[in-house]
């Protein structure tokens, strides 16, 4: 069944466009970066890794290589046609319920900044029912100063240009982001809704559904373990 387009989602360029406005071959391109190494100094080795939104395989693929079993979940079929080697499940995020638990569950790619707040319970209850006793949810968080100081651009060492060109709000506390990747040969434009969070705003929404911010991965805090609270 083909998805709809998510309200307030939208991308444009060359080849297939997912219903929250990923360019499949966009991703396809992207150069992992420092999250494979991120997951694994934070989790046991070897576990059974729940990824959610897993995308094309830019971060499944390297964590297999780790020695990670990965159960790959992304609603988008298209996607799922480029991951190798992992179990894959099409299916939106907050309707997923596997009847499975599993050591690690992870959010990443900013899915917590859900411009929808029943949206973002979703996907978050979606980890913690999955979660095994023990388990722990990594969740990516976007950087303090995401949406400020617009707009910027950063030179990929592999060759494209990133900019994120505004980020205007729409109210209610969420911002309209559009960002452009520019490669010598093919542009994409993805727009999408984000809702900035600060550290305090992030805990409360896990508390929301019972979970807790164990501890904080990364200096700049845009990569969080987190447990059921006690």
């Amino acid at each position: 069944m083909k998805l709809s387009v998510r309200a307030g989602y939208q991308g444009t360029g060359p080849g297939a466009i997912t219903p929250d406005g990923c360019a499949v071959e966009l991703y396809s391109r992207l150069p992992v970066g420092a999250e494979p190494d991120i997951v694994a100094a934070a989790v046991p080795a070897g576990v059974h890794v729940l990824e959610l939104g897993c995308g094309v395989g830019r971060v499944t693929h390297p964590l297999l290589e780790r020695g990670f079993t990965v159960t790959a979940v992304d609603e988008s079929r298209e996607m799922l046609d480029r991951v190798r080697g992992a179990r894959t499940i099409c299916s939106t995020i907050e309707d997923l319920d596997l009847g499975e638990s599993f050591a690690v569950v992870m959010l990443g790619s900013f899915l917590v900044h859900a411009g929808d707040v029943e949206v973002r319970r979703a996907l978050l209850r979606t980890c913690v029912r999955h979660l095994e006793t023990g388990g722990c949810v990594l969740i990516q968080r976007e950087g303090a100063d995401w949406h400020a100081d617009l707009p910027r651009e950063r030179m990929d060492p592999s060759g494209f240009t990133l900019r994120i060109v505004s980020a205007d709000s729409v109210g209610e506390g969420v911002n309209s982001v559009c960002a452009e990747y520019e490669f010598p040969d093919a542009t994409w434009t993805q727009r999408f809704l984000s809702r900035p969070l600060t550290k305090e705003q992030f805990e409360v929404a896990l508390a929301e559904v019972g979970l807790h911010a164990e501890t904080y991965l990364t200096e700049d805090g845009t990569w969080v373990r987190a447990r059921l609270a006690a």
